[in-house]
């Protein structure tokens, strides 16, 4: 393995401020991380085809950014799915099939992989509740967003105290879809027309998913907001699943977005 600098996350201002030091949250980059190849830099993804020690290493550095060590990065198999797993004092390691997870110990750090998926971070400082989603279009319009407060809720929060951000995912503007895409959600809602705007190519559409995303959890009564970065376009910092497809390469590395509540 090539040694390469530390991880350098990116932070959201609204967690930031409504944290008030109680909270450490970061969605990770490509940068800091020990991979090569189309894999370079940062990649945490245990269902990628990169080098499994990479990998390890990857996670472990960025256990390493909250203080801890790599068997208290909570993540899970995601299957982009509404599902919510609460992760307690006894993580043993396990990686169930779903799509976030809540807390309310300290000492875990709750991490959800994407590469173009919207990673979300939440957390309510005053009552020391924190969660982790990952949501695509199905995810975001199958209810995981909505679900991940709930399962907060069940943990103690208040959801007039919940802030969530979307970190770096793909914009609107990298987003085409096809006509049976735009249906599906039209039959879900005729308003969600709004998330639509017109592609260059005839009979498709350009998708936000990001703001799907954030009215989604807005309407759910919690303060949010997204980063506004795109996975697409920038190479250089984020793997992007679109990105190689259209590129044809063999495989994608993934990025995580993590969280955790400060030991007192």
């Amino acid at each position: 393995m090539t040694d390469a600098a530390s991880p350098a996350p990116i932070e959201s201002a609204l967690l930031n401020e409504a944290a008030g030091g109680t909270i450490r949250h970061g969605y990770f980059t490509r940068a800091g991380g020990v991979s090569q190849g189309i894999y370079r830099g940062l990649n945490v993804g245990l269902g990628s085809h990169d080098e499994r020690d990479n990998v390890q290493e990857n996670r472990r550095r960025v256990a390493a950014w909250f203080g801890l060590p790599v068997e208290r990065l909570a993540t899970v198999h995601q299957v982009h799915s509404p599902d919510v797993v609460i992760i307690g004092p006894d993580y043993d390691g396990d990686r169930p099939q779903a799509d976030a997870m809540v807390t309310a110990t300290s000492g875990i750090a709750l991490g959800v992989l994407a590469a173009d998926c919207g990673p979300i971070l939440f957390a309510d400082p005053e009552n020391r509740v924190i969660g982790a989603a990952h949501a695509g279009w199905k995810g975001a319009l199958t209810g995981v967003l909505e679900n991940t407060i709930d399962a907060m809720e069940a943990l103690g929060a208040d959801r007039d105290n919940i802030v969530a951000c979307v970190g770096p995912s793909i914009s609107q503007a990298s987003y085409e879809v096809g006509p049976e895409f735009v249906q599906r959600f039209l039959a879900y809602d005729p308003a969600y027309e709004r998330y639509f705007i017109p592609s260059p190519t005839a009979g498709h559409a350009m998708f936000d998913l990001p703001g799907l995303t954030v009215e989604r959890l807005q309407n759910a009564g919690v303060r949010a907001e997204s980063l506004g970065l795109c996975t697409y376009p920038d190479s250089e910092r984020f793997f992007s699943y679109r990105r190689t497809t259209h590129k044809k390469e063999p495989d994608y590395g993934r990025q995580i977005s993590a969280i955790s509540i400060r030991e007192m």
